[in-house]
């Protein structure tokens, strides 16, 4: 596409070279950098942009755009790209704008659902990818677990890609026959324009509780819901959580058509009371019945365990219905549904049940640890970690939450990113520490002892929650990624012991 197609009513000015080039990507990582693309500088937390600006000319970027200035390079005649100065503040909306026409616009080809809150993102999005899929829809899926689609599945680096990524995913699935994407949408993917020039039909909020808030996040908690509402003023139907007390916040100022899902609340989709929990060698399943909108009732199962799984599912189940999908496709999708990594059961010949979850706060884990408890297991053991890095907060949280609902917590390292794990370990017994009586803690630094551990542990009726990790294949060790994933080491010892 030509440079000045590209540019037509952006906040951007080219201030060096010509528009009449043609381009043929863009990208904001420099070692992404092809032949003829356009090179986004980004201001960044830890670094700037513009310091890769003449290495991303010399490996052939056409168009480098930047705010402000860039640094006095001397380009050379065969490395002399265009220069286009954004706004200050404007370069990320930028790069989405641009990626979107570049890529031909492609989440105008798909009906597009974005979820957001702080849990219940990954959980929701693919229990409704599931349900249109059933309906038959070929559905793409963005977000934590990566992008799948029919055929396809890529690892992707955040749960809301950089915009020129994500357009690109987008473009890709469309290609490939896909009519509908359903992805999570962050608080920093809003804040960062990630998601800049894409229209959602509609949009789901989940919960809200504190998270993300620190240096290159949030500033507060306020802000945190601000950029999480913003969804709902880009979305033309939103579907939200009339149980959370943030829900009226997160409308605030809505320009959306709303529906409202619940368990508590008057709601226009609402689960009954009388959940039944169903525990089978390979599933913990949970049968709730919902009265639809106009009064019907309908018998449900999601194949995961608790409360906050059939809130997960109704939200589901509530935008399956404004897109028209049939009860009985939902009934088949939800109950065939698989979320990896989030109460996923593990598949093995013993006489208990190990289960992987992502939880990685207070919350999220007590609400895993709530819900197993409902299958009155002989033990509850849980296997986690926090990450280095990140707030101490989440740290305290969890060794609190896991002391006081299992029975045996085994402490070890989960993303230390660079951090002692003698620094991580001391919050977590310091948030133990806070609960009387509370669960017996053995402490084993490395993941796959600890995990080995837990496995000899099991006996009949218990239930072993790994959390953490969930669907993660990599772990973090002094700020290098290496192979490692909870599953593996379960079926290794599983295949040991038969």
């Amino acid at each position: 596409m030509m440079l000045c197609r590209l540019l037509e009513d952006l906040d951007c000015t080219l201030v060096q070279g010509r528009s009449d080039i043609e381009v043929n990507a863009i990208c904001c990582d420099s070692r992404s950098v092809t032949p003829g693309c356009i090179f986004v500088c980004l201001p960044g937390q830890h670094t700037d942009g513009r310091r890769f600006a003449y290495a991303a000319a010399a490996a052939g970027a056409a168009v480098l755009v930047f705010e402000g200035t860039l640094p006095n390079f001397e380009f050379s005649r065969s490395c002399s790209p265009a220069l286009v100065q954004a706004e200050p503040g404007k370069a990320r909306r930028v790069l989405a704008l641009m990626a979107s026409r570049l890529y031909g616009y492609p989440a105008r080809r798909m009906t597009m659902i974005g979820i957001t809150g702080t849990k219940g993102k990954t959980t929701t999005a693919h229990l409704l990818a599931a349900v249109l899929t059933a309906a038959g829809r070929r559905v793409g899926c963005i977000g934590t677990n990566g992008a799948v689609w029919p055929g396809q599945r890529h690892t992707l680096g955040y749960t809301t890609p950089e915009s020129c990524d994500l357009q690109h995913i987008l473009r890709d699935m469309a290609d490939d026959g896909c009519d509908a994407c359903v992805m999570e949408v962050s608080s920093l993917g809003l804040k960062m324009d990630r998601v800049g020039g894409i229209a959602f039909d509609v949009g789901v909020f989940t919960n809200l509780s504190p998270d993300h808030i620190g240096p290159g996040e949030h500033a507060s908690y306020a802000e945190y819901r601000a950029w999480k509402s913003v969804l709902f003023r880009r979305c033309k139907v939103g579907v939200v959580n009339a149980d959370d007390r943030e829900t009226p916040a997160i409308l605030e100022g809505h320009s959306c058509r709303v529906v409202r899902y619940g368990i508590a609340a008057p709601a226009d989709w609402l689960a009954l009371p009388g959940f039944t929990p169903r525990r089978t060698a390979d599933a913990l399943a949970t049968d709730f019945t919902v009265r639809l909108p106009g009064g019907r009732m309908a018998d449900f199962t999601v194949p995961m365990p608790g409360a906050f799984s059939v809130q997960d599912a109704l939200a589901a189940l509530a935008a399956a219905g404004v897109l028209g999908v049939p009860v009985a496709a939902m009934q088949a999708g939800l109950r065939g549904a698989v979320v990896r990594g989030r109460c996923e059961v593990v598949p093995c010949p013993a006489p208990f049940t190990v289960v992987l979850d992502y939880a990685h706060n207070a919350a999220a884990a007590e609400s895993v640890l709530t819900a197993l408890r409902a299958y009155h297991p002989r033990r509850l053991i849980t296997v986690f970690g926090c990450g280095g890095g990140r707030s101490r907060l989440r740290r305290t949280g969890m060794g609190e939450a896991c002391a006081r609902l299992a029975d045996l917590c085994i402490v070890t390292e989960d993303n230390s990113r660079g951090e002692p794990l003698e620094d991580i370990f001391a919050d977590i017994r310091a948030g133990m520490g806070r609960v009387q009586n509370g669960a017996a803690c053995v402490e084993i630094p490395n993941r796959r002892d600890a995990l080995l551990y837990a496995l000899g542990l099991g006996r009949e009726g218990d239930i072993l929650a790994v959390l953490g990790k969930g669907h993660e294949t990599t772990i973090d060790r002094d700020g290098r990624k290496v192979p490692f994933e909870d599953a593996a080491v379960v079926r290794e010892y599983m295949e040991r012991v038969k």
